[in-house]
Parts: structure tokens; C-alpha cells; sequence
């Protein structure tokens, strides 16, 4: 399920709209965006800096195509719909997801690969006239050929793959559809949602916290403070354990076996699961059994997909966002209070 596996205010009555619905959803409720509105702002071309150098944008895009695994989360927020995307999460049919499920609607996007295996010829049929690749793996092989076929914005420089923070990839999109403007407005109504959080909840700011998951018994992963998922956590306030951010270093992730379970203990442990049996089974390993983060019932575990909290934190867009802080945070507080 993983890639490596891995204050402007609104000006608008529109945006406002866009931002009271997505910031202020709840649950399944799900984000409407007016496709019709700011589609034409900025001036083209336009030049966006990325891995592999820059590329210009002469005209405002009409056939977008997205590569990297969440881009058509930002783009669908800044009103358009992709006409090809990457396949992740077993999302087909696209619109799975209760963030983006309207915003779909009858015109799904054609398959044009899985994570960061493209099928070039399937994406040169759709004559797309702009590929984005922000939240991707993407070779410089693959963005030579894919360049071939229209502009590509490639990953944001200065980071590794996947890595990227989410607001640098929300603004790169942005400059690249001219709405530069636009999104920013959706990356501080993002930050206002995380700054009410934090103060209605001041104990996260001292507190630590790990997301970790466990496909087969006795082997577990830990995510880094650059995985959508921690970042997540870190802008409600919380920290990663040093212990675990030293040994995980500048992965995205790290596997380790049930004899450093010790890695986990923190003030709140998310887990990751995948189905039913990964709960019993993490709780009958006696070395997590004996961890104080179990024993005072701080862990909190949380499902990829039903509902998809996992998927949501996975994902970390500014549709995703709002939906994964209503689920979450309730249980966050509540964890370790009935013992």
C-alpha cells in the first residue's frame, strides 16, 4: 500500500464555499467543488521549477493526466478532473474515496498505470497537454520519454521521493493550472483546520507519536517524520521519538522484527491495519504485550479502508486532510483515558 514499499483568505464567495465545505465536513460528508470556478485565472505560460529541472506550461491546461499517487486530489480541489491517473490503494473505480467520490462523478479517469509503472503508450492515446508527477518515484528516464509527449511537472526538487511536504506539492500543481492564488487559499485553510486543533488540544504539543503497521506477525514497519502520515501528526502538534527518528534516518519507512518493538513506545502509537486479523495478532505478540504505550492503551488502531482513516492519512491532500482529522483526532484524545 506504500509508494516505496512507501495566510491568504479566501477573496470569493466560491472558495469560501469550497473551503467551509472541505474544512468543515465531517465523516463520510463529502467536498463539493465548483469544477466552473477560477479555472481560467493566471497568466501562461507559466514555469515550474521540479527533480529534473523546469518546465513551461504555455496555455492553460485542458487534459491532464496525473502520475504521482495522490496529484488528482489537488488538482480535482482546484476544479479540474484529470483524464488519467495512477492506480493506488485498489482505488478503481476512481471516486472510491469519500473526499473526492462527487468530485468524480460519471467521468472517471483512465488507468494509465499502477504506482510508478506507466504505460507511456496508454498516456500518449489520452493527448494529454500536462503531466503532473508530484507525489511520485518518477525516473529521469521516464520524464525524458514522458516530456516527448506534453509538459511534465516532475517531483519538487530538494527532496526525496515521496517526501515532499504536501504544501509544496499543492502549490507546485497550482502554478502549473494558474491558480497559484487559488491554492494557497486551500493550503491556509488547511493550516487554520490544524491551528484549531492544536488549540483545542494543547497535550498533543507534548506528546509523542508513531504510526507503524504489521502485515505478517513478528515483522513491523515504522513510518518517518517526512511520511505524509507523521507529517499528519506533527502538524497537530506532535513529535516523532528520537530513538525511532535515528534509526530510522532518511528512509520513508523502516522494517524492523518484534525484538525492537521498544522503537514503538511513545505517547500514542497509530496502527495501520489492513484487515481484522492484524489487531489480535499485533496484541498477542508478547514482546509488544509488554510495551506501556499497550498496557495503558495508548495504541489507537485504525483501518487502510474501512472507513479509510488509513487511506486518508496515505493520501495527506487538501481534500484528504479534513476528512482524516474528523475521524482521527476524537480517538487520539480519548486514547489512554479508559484503562
Amino acid at each position: 500500500m506504500f509508494p516505496t514499499r512507501t495566510a491568504r483568505r479566501g477573496l470569493g464567495a466560491a472558495l469560501a464555499l469550497l473551503l467551509a465545505t472541505l474544512l468543515a465536513a465531517c465523516g463520510g460528508a463529502e467536498p463539493k467543488v465548483d469544477a466552473a470556478a477560477d479555472t481560467r485565472t493566471g497568466a501562461f505560460p507559466v514555469t515550474v521549477e521540479h527533480k529534473y529541472g523546469s518546465t513551461t506550461i504555455p496555455a492553460q491546461p485542458q487534459r491532464i493526466v496525473t502520475l504521482g499517487l495522490s496529484d488528482q486530489d489537488a488538482v480535482l480541489a482546484l476544479g479540474h478532473k484529470p483524464v488519467g491517473a495512477v492506480a493506488w490503494f485498489g482505488e478503481e473505480p476512481f471516486g472510491k474515496w469519500p473526499w473526492v467520490r462527487t468530485l468524480w462523478g460519471a467521468a472517471p479517469p483512465t488507468i494509465v498505470g499502477e504506482r510508478d509503472e506507466y504505460n507511456i503508450e496508454q498516456i500518449a492515446a489520452l493527448k494529454p497537454d500536462l503531466i503532473i508527477a508530484q507525489y511520485s518515484g518518477m525516473s529521469q528516464t521516464q520524464y525524458d520519454r514522458l516530456s516527448g509527449i506534453a509538459p511534465v511537472v516532475a517531483q519538487p526538487k530538494g527532496f526525496e521521493d515521496y517526501q515532499a511536504p504536501w504544501q509544496d506539492m499543492t502549490r507546485a500543481i497550482g502554478k502549473a493550472l494558474g491558480q497559484e492564488q487559488k491554492a494557497d487559499e486551500l493550503i491556509d485553510g488547511i493550516a487554520d483546520r490544524f491551528a484549531k486543533i492544536r488549540a483545542e488540544h494543547p497535550e498533543f504539543a507534548g506528546m509523542t507519536a508513531v504510526v507503524a503497521e504489521n502485515y505478517e506477525p513478528g515483522q513491523y514497519t515504522a513510518f518517518s517524520p517526512k511520511d505524509p502520515k507523521m507529517i499528519f501528526m506533527s502538524e497537530m502538534g506532535f513529535t516523532m521519538p528520537q530513538a525511532l527518528q535515528q534509526f530510522i534516518g532518511t528512509k520513508n519507512l523502516v522494517d524492523f522484527s518484534a525484538e525492537r518493538l521498544d522503537l514503538l513506545e511513545a505517547d500514542r502509537l497509530v496502527w495501520l491495519t489492513g484487515d481484522a486479523g492484524t489487531e489480535p495478532r499485533i496484541k498477542a505478540d508478547p514482546l509488544y504485550q509488554r510495551l506501556r504505550v499497550a498496557t495503558e492503551h495508548r495504541e489507537l488502531f485504525v483501518p487502510y479502508d474501512v472507513p479509510p482513516i488509513g487511506a486518508a492519512l496515505s493520501f495527506n491532500t487538501v481534500l484528504s486532510i479534513p476528512y482524516a482529522a474528523d475521524q482521527l483526532v476524537p480517538q487520539l484524545a480519548a486514547a489512554g483515558k479508559q484503562q
